[in-house]
């Protein structure tokens, strides 16, 4: 069992209609994914391939089932998306977009304070369980059925710990990535919450990056919480101060937000640090006694 996809999840795509849209649905079809819609305002009644595309998340929602949005709307129109998702009913909202204002995301959160969803992204890679399904943009051939949980900040480390622990034959329980933005819909203690309670998780990997506090507050919480294992890694290590690296969120301001000051936090609540990118699966193989 997912802690987020499962069989009947049945997926509607907003801006399905887009070059992006279009070929990340067929991807996912081509994986299992239950894609039963599509959305694009003023194209209802027609299809792409053999998906029903209506007007309005509410119409797909009523008509073809959907109860999870996957999102790939133009940022200056994203975060009403988001909405109308939220208000359509869908309980998982997987947002790709990348560059949404951060005002933007603000109403959106204000929002949502307190509603039964799940919200993912925005500006990120999406969520994949392998043998289940996906929604969003990871390439699906490296991931591979496992007892490991990853969760990021960064979409390409994603795909690097994933592939490492594929060719380690240890494999992914589910894999995601939150999002860089400064303001996301799911924190790091969302999901590592959903992960400690998974049956088919076994160990965590958490990759976070500078800028903000969100790394430390997950350590407290690991360390607090948690009985899995969890090999963690901080991305840009190397960043000077007040320059940004990448994502929107991963700056460090006001002296906060270092890579120093992360993983010393980390490694202060117990979590096993792997030192470069290139180590975090065999960190991982380590700490659980793997032997392939």
């Amino acid at each position: 069992m997912s802690i987020l996809l499962d069989k009947d999840t049945r997926i509607v795509v907003q801006g399905i209609t887009g070059k992006t849209g279009q070929f990340h649905t067929r991807l996912m079809k081509e994986y299992g994914s239950r894609v039963v819609a599509g959305v694009t305002p003023g194209k209802g009644g027609g299809h792409f391939e053999d998906i029903p595309i209506f007007d309005t998340v509410e119409q797909s929602v009523k008509q073809a089932g959907a109860n999870a949005s996957l999102i790939f709307v133009p940022p200056p129109f994203a975060a009403d998306a988001i909405l109308e998702a939220a208000d359509a009913g869908a309980k998982l909202i997987v947002t790709i977009t990348e560059g949404i204002p951060t005002l933007d995301m603000a109403r959106v959160m204000d929002r949502l304070d307190g509603a039964d969803l799940r919200l993912i992204g925005p500006n990120c890679p999406g969520v994949i369980t392998p043998e289940i399904g996906k929604m969003g943009i990871m390439p699906a051939n490296i991931h591979k059925k496992g007892p490991i949980g990853v969760i990021s900040r960064s979409g390409t480390l994603t795909y690097i710990a994933v592939n490492q622990l594929t060719n380690l034959g240890l494999g992914q329980s589910t894999a995601l990535g939150i999002g860089g933005d400064p303001i996301i819909g799911s924190s790091f203690i969302d999901i590592l919450s959903l992960f400690e309670e998974d049956g088919e998780t076994e160990a965590v990997v958490m990759i976070g990056e500078i800028g903000g506090e969100m790394e430390e507050e997950a350590a407290e919480y690991i360390r607090d919480n948690m009985s899995k294992p969890v090999v963690g890694f901080i991305a840009g290590q190397t960043a000077p101060k007040g320059k940004r690296m990448g994502h929107a969120g991963a700056i460090i301001s006001g002296g906060k937000g270092t890579a120093e000051a992360k993983i010393a936090k980390m490694k202060e609540c117990g979590i096993t640090v792997s030192q470069l990118p290139t180590q975090i699966g065999a960190t991982m193989s380590k700490l659980i006694g793997w032997k392939q």
